[in-house]
C-alpha cells in the first residue's frame, strides 16, 4: 500500500480516542467527583450535568471527526474491503458497533438532559422534564448503566481498529486476497 491517508486516519483515531476517553473520564472522574462533592442527590446531579454540558461540544467534534475519518478510510480502502478475506466482516462489525455506540451516546445525553432539567432551579426546566415520558428516578437508573455502555462500546471500536491495522500487514493482505480468490473460484465451480 503506497498511498497515505494520514489526515483521515488521524481524524478517525483522534476522534475515537477523545470519544472513549471522554466517556470513561466522565463516568469515572466527573460523575465520581459529583457524587463525592454534591451534598445532596440534586447537587450531585447538577455538578455532573454542568460538567457534561461543558464536554458536549467537544464530544460532538470528537464523534464527528471519528465518523468523517472512518468514511474517508472506508473510501480509500474500498477495494481491500471488498477483496481481502475477513476485512468485509470486520468492517461490517465495526459499522454496527459504531452505530450502537452512537445510539448509546445519544440516549445517554437524553437521559442526562432529563435529569438536568428535573434538578434545575428554573421552574420551566422542571416542567419540561415532567412532560418527558421517562420519570427522573428511572432516568437516573438507566443513566447509571448507560454511562458504562459508551466506554465499553467505544473500547470495542479500538479493538476493531487494532484488528484492521493487523489486516493491513502485507502478509495478511496477500493471504486474505488469496483466500478470497480461492473462495470465488470454488463458488464458480459449483
Amino acid at each position: 500500500m503506497t498511498e497515505r491517508n494520514t489526515l483521515i486516519r488521524s481524524a478517525h483515531d483522534l476522534g475515537l480516542a477523545a470519544w472513549v476517553g471522554g466517556a470513561l473520564m466522565g463516568a469515572v472522574g466527573l460523575n465520581g467527583a459529583a457524587g463525592q462533592e454534591g451534598t445532596t442527590e440534586v447537587g450531585a446531579a447538577r455538578i455532573a450535568s454542568a460538567g457534561w454540558d461543558k464536554w458536549a461540544p467537544w464530544g460532538t467534534v470528537a464523534v464527528g471527526a471519528h465518523l468523517l475519518g472512518g468514511a474517508g478510510l472506508l473510501a480509500a480502502n474500498r477495494k481491500r474491503v471488498r477483496s481481502q478475506s475477513g476485512v468485509t466482516a470486520s468492517t461490517v462489525t465495526k459499522t454496527v458497533l459504531t452505530g450502537a455506540a452512537l445510539a448509546a451516546t445519544a440516549y445517554t445525553r437524553i437521559l442526562g438532559k432529563k435529569i438536568d432539567r428535573a434538578t434545575s432551579d428554573d421552574q420551566g426546566d422542571r416542567e419540561t422534564a415532567e412532560q418527558l415520558p421517562l420519570d427522573t428516578s428511572q432516568a437516573q437508573k438507566q443513566l447509571a448503566l448507560m454511562q458504562w455502555a459508551v466506554p465499553a462500546l467505544t473500547a470495542g471500536l479500538v479493538v476493531l481498529n487494532a484488528l484492521h491495522g493487523e489486516q493491513q500487514r502485507p502478509s495478511q493482505q496477500t493471504r486474505g486476497a488469496l483466500r478470497s480468490t480461492v473462495g470465488q473460484l470454488n463458488r464458480q465451480k459449483r
